[in-house]
C-alpha cells in the first residue's frame, strides 16, 4: 500500500539531508561529464546488493556491447562489489562520483525504484521535474497486486518492463504512464532460469515481508521486540508449519532439506523462529542466493511473493500459504488483476495442515508438476525465452 506522506517523512535520515549537499556539489561537475561521457548508462539493483535485474543486463552488456558506455553503482562495503567489478566500472554507491555520474547519464537504469544515489532526494528532483532525466525501471518481479506506489506520477519512468501480456495490460491500463512507456520485455534474470540442476529433496520456504510488521514493531532487539513479533499472524503461521509435527515426521522420513529464507526486510527477526533440526536450514543475505535457492530447489512454498513466479516459470510445483490475505491486502499491497485460486501455479493454503498434506502429496508425485498448473503456465508466459536482456537492452537504446 502507498505510504502517507508523514510516513515518508518519518523515514527521512540525516544521512538524506547530507546528500543535498553532494548534489549542489556533484551538479556543475556533471555538466561537464555530460560532454565528456555522452551516452552513459548507470545501472543499479540495490546500494547493497547485485544479483537481480540490472546486475544480469549490465553482464550482458559488457560481453555483447562493449561499446555502450555503462557503470553499475553499489556500495564498496558490499559483499556483492567484488561480484559485479570484474565485468566493467563499478561506482561507489551514494559517493559524489555516484551522484555526479548520475546527473550526467543519457539513462539511468535500475530493478528498483530506489536504485539511485539517494532515493528521497531523488524522488523529489525526478517526481517534481527539477530533473529531467531518462530512467528505466527494470523490475523486481512480475506484478500481480496494486502497487500504488509505482503509477506514473510516483516515478515519472520513461520506461517499465513487464513480463507476460497480462502483467502489460494491466499496468498499462492502470498505472497512468504515457502510451508506449510501458513494454512486454520480460526479466532480465528470466535468462538464467532455463539451466541448471534440481536438488530433488530440497524444499524452499519463501515468504515475502509485511510492511505493517516492519513499520510497527521496533527496529531495536529486545524483550518487547519478541514479544510484539512473536504475537504476528506472520510469526505463528510460518512457525506453526517449521514446528508442524507432520511436517517434521515427514522431512525426517523421506531426508527433505528445508531452506527456510523470509524476505531480507524480515532477517531482523529470524532469531524468533523455532527451528533445531538438522533438516531445516534457516538462511539469510548475502550467504545465500535468491536465484540460486530458486533454480536448485524441487518445490516452493511463498506466499504473495513474486518469486512464485520466477518458480512457476521453470515450470517446477509450488503452494502459496495465504493465511492472512484480508490483512495484506488492506494494509501492504491492494488486489490486482491476478486470482491466485483460479489462475494461480500451485494450491492456495491458509493452515499449516493444508501446507504439509499439499507438500506431501507433491513429493509422492516425485515433485512432478500437475498438468492443470503447466496449462496455466502455457496460457500465462507468453514469452519463455533467453532473449530478455537483448529485448531490454535494445528497448533502452531506443528510450
Amino acid at each position: 500500500m502507498e505510504q502517507s506522506f508523514w510516513e515518508k517523512l518519518k523515514r527521512v535520515k540525516l544521512e538524506d539531508l547530507l546528500h543535498i549537499f553532494k548534489f549542489l556539489l556533484a551538479f556543475p561537475i556533471a555538466l561537464f561529464y555530460k560532454k565528456k561521457r555522452k551516452g552513459l548508462w548507470v545501472l543499479c539493483d540495490t546500494a547493497e546488493e547485485a544479483r537481480d535485474n540490472a546486475y544480469w543486463l549490465f553482464r550482458y552488456i559488457r560481453e555483447h556491447h562493449k561499446e555502450q558506455d555503462v557503470v553499475f553503482a553499489i556500495k564498496k562495503s558490499s559483499p556483492d562489489y567484488k561480484r559485479v567489478q570484474p565485468y566493467g566500472e563499478v561506482v561507489d554507491y551514494g559517493s559524489l562520483k555516484h551522484w555526479i555520474y548520475y546527473l550526467a547519464a543519457e539513462k539511468n537504469v535500475s530493478s528498483q525504484k530506489m536504485g539511485k544515489p539517494n532515493a528521497a532526494i531523488c524522488y523529489v528532483l525526478e517526481v517534481y521535474g527539477i530533473i529531467k532525466n531518462k530512467r528505466a525501471f527494470l523490475q523486481h518481479g512480475i506484478i500481480t497486486a496494486d502497487l500504488s506506489f509505482l503509477y506514473y506520477e510516483h516515478t515519472k519512468m520513461s520506461l517499465f518492463v513487464t513480463s507476460t501480456r497480462d502483467e502489460w495490460k494491466y499496468v498499462d491500463e492502470n498505472y497512468h504512464y504515457p502510451k508506449g512507456y510501458v513494454q512486454e520485455l520480460g526479466l532480465c534474470r528470466f535468462d538464467e532460469l532455463h539451466s541448471g540442476e534440481v536438488n530433488r529433496k530440497q524444499v524452499l520456504l519463501m515468504p515475502t515481508w509485511r510492511m505493517y510488521i516492519r513499520n510497527e514493531i521496533s527496529a531495536e532487539p529486545g524483550e518487547k521486540q519478541a514479544k510484539e513479533f512473536m504475537a504476528t499472524d506472520y510469526f505463528k503461521y510460518w512457525d506453526g508449519v517449521l514446528e508442524n509435527q507432520e511436517f517434521i515426521d515427514l522431512i525426517e522420513r523421506e531426508n527433505l532439506q528445508v531452506i527456510f529464507y523470509p524476505h531480507r526486510e524480515m532477517h531482523r527477526f529470524l532469531r524468533y523462529f523455532h527451528v533445531d533440526h538438522p533438516n531445516i536450514t534457516i538462511a539469510s543475505w548475502p550467504e545465500y542466493d535468491v536465484q540460486q535457492l530458486l533454480k536448485e530447489s524441487a518445490y516452493l512454498i511463498t506466499d504473495f511473493s513474486s518469486v512464485a513466479m520466477d518458480f512457476a516459470y521453470m515450470k517446477k510445483p509450488l503452494l502459496y500459504y495465504q493465511f492472512d490475505n484480508e490483512k495484506f491486502r488492506s494494509s501492504h499491497h491492494g488486489v490486482g488483476y491476478f486470482d491466485f485460486k483460479t489462475e494461480g501455479f500451485g494450491p492456495v493454503c491458509v493452515t499449516p495442515e493444508q501446507v504439509v498434506k499439499e507438500l506431501k502429496q507433491s513429493y509422492e508425485r516425485g515433485f512432478q508438476n500437475e498438468a492443470r498448473y503447466l496449462e496455466r503456465h502455457e496460457a500465462y508466459f507468453d514469452l519463455w525465452d533467453t532473449d530478455n536482456c537483448r529485448r531490454n537492452y535494445e528497448a533502452i537504446c531506443k528510450m
